[in-house]
């Protein structure tokens, strides 16, 4: 939607009213709102950008993947789209969304307060076959907890995926890379350093101070 359109204007008017006090950073002018913690975001997307309407997706996404877009690789709510029809109805719609927002945010927040609980959130998920990222997250979170058995463990599922694409060829890459420095934290923290501060970058965000250990 263009800048003048009341539905952009009606959800950032409600974003500011619920988010902003927590904290969270619009991005421009869009529909995506951040939660910056240095070596992880809470990415609230008010979907999708292309309709006269809105719905909801908030989650945590791992600046370790040092990608140049925003993603989301633990979801925490997705709500479908609910349409623009009148002003009143679409205001009642933005606020509610921007509170499930808020709410879900600081669920977030306590979910992942410090990498520990990051790690026991990662590598106490079932292991779902194709789900390639999965692992390699948890790889590096049990790496950066000085796991090396566990991180290899993971490190190994990602590299029996097969390499069907060269976003997973990269991931096959990174994951050898990994699996071979596993029982050194340092290497395995300043690997992971790299990639979070060259991710940062990518995506224009300031310099971070953060630990990640």
């Amino acid at each position: 939607m263009a800048a003048r359109s009341p539905v952009l204007r009606i959800i950032t008017s409600a974003a500011r009213e619920s988010l902003k006090p927590l904290g969270l950073a619009q991005r421009g002018r869009s529909r995506l709102w951040i939660d910056d913690h240095g070596w992880w975001l809470g990415v609230v997307e008010f979907t999708p950008p292309r309709i006269a309407g809105s719905g909801l997706y908030v989650g945590a996404m791992w600046l370790w993947h040092d990608v140049d877009h925003f993603a989301f690789h633990v979801d925490a709510v997705r709500v479908g789209s609910d349409l623009f029809r009148t002003e009143d109805q679409f205001t009642r719609l933005a606020h509610e969304l921007s509170r499930q927002a808020a709410a879900n945010v600081t669920a977030l927040r306590e979910r992942f307060p410090v990498l520990p609980d990051a790690a026991r959130y990662l590598t106490s998920r079932p292991v779902r076959r194709g789900f390639l990222w999965d692992s390699f997250d948890s790889g590096i979170a049990a790496a950066l907890l000085g796991d090396a058995d566990t991180a290899r463990e993971h490190f190994d599922r990602v590299l029996r995926e097969e390499a069907l694409f060269p976003w997973m060829v990269d991931a096959h890459e990174k994951a050898r890379e990994l699996h071979v420095i596993a029982a050194d934290r340092d290497a395995v923290t300043a690997w992971v350093t790299r990639a979070i501060d060259s991710c940062r970058s990518k995506l224009g965000l300031a310099p971070g101070q953060y630990a990640i250990s």
